[in-house]
This record gives structure tokens, sequence and C-alpha cells, in this order.
């Protein structure tokens, strides 16, 4: 049990708190309060002496775990290219928790991130939300899974197979073997109420998107591929996001409109292929002026995850408020993957997953001192003091 006291506490939600206390016991939010409150002797307690408290940075568009770091081709598992649909696949068949990147994330203070396939598929799998504990067993850090079932429109999944001669080679191929595979998906549904078919675990995943218990998460950049996503959100009448959404900010009116969710990002990765040729730092502020919920992402490994809060930072350089840039990161990020009842605030009852920073969240030159998951401290930069 700790007690957090003398903390100015950013509680994701665009609340602030001077000199603040938190009381954490069995891994969970006891209180979060404004000023000293009496604490149990059963507690131990951490004097922050001011410094800055936020909730545990959320991520929701990564690679951890099936791109290893360090390892090369051997610690390769993003892309099943063998078959341009493949929603039998379950990313938590191929994470490993011991890939280095996932220290980096704790010391930059992420505690909490999703990890799909690749965009090489035009269905790339199931993917899931975990938190980054020192536990190397994933099934003991899945906090959502599954939490999304991954699609691709536009450039990779085309050069991918369009490339070796095999469909799809066009945009328009892209999307009516997604519709088919829907139909497909929505003719098994069928079957299997009438007893009359055996499992196919392929369509079984995707009646879990027609059924919305999970969303279809779209890897989508140029505007034709977005409009094309949200299109078939409404001919089947399911959940998406748009994963990426790179030329968002030009039809930023027309996305509104759709009730969606967005991840925005890598926008810090350079413009490395044509659909990416409208890449702008005007993405972020222009879809919160339009009231679309955005999280930002560093898409681990195109961006290195210990930069999310740089991410952060840029885009409030230009134009969003220093409370919306730290919701994209935290509170926004959990209703994207619908664990906000779990993370991404500090409140009572809330997972006690936080991190302590050495100053100014939002300057460069401040650092993460202490990460802390479930309650557990997983990163510590100094010696921890802890009175008892």
């Amino acid at each position: 049990m700790f007690a957090i006291k003398n903390a100015m506490i950013l509680d994701g939600k665009g609340n602030t708190i001077q000199n603040g206390t938190i009381l954490i016991k069995n891994g969970k939010i006891e209180e979060v309060v404004e000023g000293t409150l009496e604490i149990p002797s059963s507690f131990r307690v951490l004097d922050v002496d001011g410094s800055i408290v936020t909730p545990g940075l959320i991520d929701v568009h990564t690679h951890l775990g099936i791109e290893e770091m360090e390892t090369g081709g051997e610690g390769e598992d993003l892309n099943e290219e063998t078959n341009p649909i493949t929603p039998e696949l379950r990313v938590i068949d191929g994470i490993h928790m011991s890939d280095p990147a996932i220290e980096d994330a704790r010391k930059a203070g992420v505690t909490t991130v999703q990890i799909l396939p690749g965009s090489s598929n035009i269905i790339g799998g199931e993917m899931a939300v975990i938190k980054l504990r020192k536990d190397i067993v994933v099934d003991r850090c899945i906090l959502k899974a599954p939490s999304g079932m991954k699609a691709a429109l536009g450039e990779n999944p085309k050069m991918t197979y369009g490339s070796k001669g095999r469909a799809p080679m066009t945009r328009m191929k892209i999307a009516a073997m997604l519709r088919q595979a829907l139909i497909d998906a929505k003719e098994y549904q069928k079957q299997v109420a009438k007893g009359e078919t055996p499992r196919h675990i392929d369509k079984e995943n995707l009646v879990k998107v027609l059924t919305k218990e999970i969303p279809l998460r779209v890897h989508a950049h140029r505007v034709d591929d977005i409009v094309t996503v949200l299109r078939i959100k409404e001919e089947f009448d399911i959940d998406v996001t748009i994963e990426h959404c790179t030329e968002g900010h030009l039809i930023a009116d027309y996305i509104s409109e759709s009730d969606v969710m967005v991840s925005v990002g890598p926008t810090m990765s350079p413009k490395s292929k044509i659909e990416l040729k409208n890449k702008s730092w005007e993405t972020p502020k222009t879809l919160v002026d339009a009231n679309i919920l955005i999280a930002l992402t560093t898409d681990h490994s195109v961006v290195g995850i210990d930069h999310l809060i740089t991410t952060g930072i840029i885009a409030m350089k230009n134009g969003i408020s220093e409370q919306q840039a730290l919701q994209a990161i935290t509170y926004n990020s959990a209703v994207y993957m619908g664990v906000e009842d779990r993370v991404g605030s500090l409140e009572k009852g809330k997972d006690a997953d936080l991190v302590i920073w050495s100053g100014d969240i939002f300057d460069l030159r401040s650092s993460v001192t202490h990460t802390m998951i479930d309650g557990e401290f997983v990163f510590m930069k100094d010696n921890l003091t802890i009175a008892e």
C-alpha cells in the first residue's frame, strides 16, 4: 500500500490537483484528493515534493513484441504475407515480452499499449491491449483481447501482393476483397445459427466485427481510403476506427459526420511513400476542432515508443492545448480501446498506473523518474525513498 503526497496531479481528464495525495491499495487507486489527508499508518509514503504525476501513457497503435528490436528477421512476426485475408491470426500468439523496446516504453512512462498486426494484409488479424508489466508471460499482461480486428487499405496491400502478380493490385480490389470477407462471415453466422457448418476460425473472428463485439481498425492514410472505410462502415453497420488518418485534416467535416475515433500518427516519421505526401501536424488540431476524438500514436517501431510524449509536445506546438495533448495519450487512448474503466485517468477505483516526472511533462528536458503499473514500480530512475 502506497501514499504519494505533495504531488501536482494531472488526472488525464483535464483537471489539475495542486498539492494532491494519491492512496494506492491492492493495485488500485483508493483516493485522489487535493491537499493533505490523514494517511493510514499501514501505507508507505512517497513525498514527491511538488513533482507532476500523470496517468500512465497509452499508445493505441504499436507493434511492440511482434517486431522486436535488436533481432532482425528472427524477431519479425508482423505480417503473414502468404494470404491477404488472415482474420484467423491473433497477435497474442506472436508477442515476445522480452522485446527490449518494452523496457524503453516503461522508462518513457508508457504503461499500456495496443499491439496490432502489420498492414501488408487487407485483413491482418486480431489485436490486443496489454499492460507493460515486468512479466514475460503475455497472458498475465493482457488488459483486453481481442480489442479489434486489423484491416488495411492503400499502398501496403497493393505493393505486397501486386508486386507478386497476385490480388490485390488496385484499391478497388482491396475494397472488394474486404467486402467479400465480411459477406462470407455473415453467411457463416447464419449457417452456425442453423447448426449447418463446422467451425472456421477466420470467419468466426470476423463475426465478432459484424456483431460489434470488436471494431474493425483500418489502416488508411489517403482521403480516398478514409472515405472507403466510412463507406464500408455504413454498408455493413459495423464499428470502425481510422488508423493513421494522415489526410484527415483535408476532410475533417466529413469524418465528423460518421461518429468514428481516429488514431493520428506516426507524424514524426518521414514521408516515405506517396500516400504520406500530405502528412502534416495540422491533422491533430483540425480533427480536434471538428470534435473528433483522437489518440496520438508512434506506430512503434516506425517511431520509437519512447517518443510518445514527444509526439504530444509537437502536436501541442502545432495548436492543440496541453490538456488535449495529454488526453490524446492517456484518457482518449483508453476510450479508443474501450478500457477507460481501468486506465487512462487518475480516479478512485482505477488501476494504479501512473508516472512521476522531473518537471513539466511538455518540456523535453524533463524526464520520467518513476513508472508504476498496478501499484508496482516497473521503472525508477533514481533511488526510491519511501517512508515506512
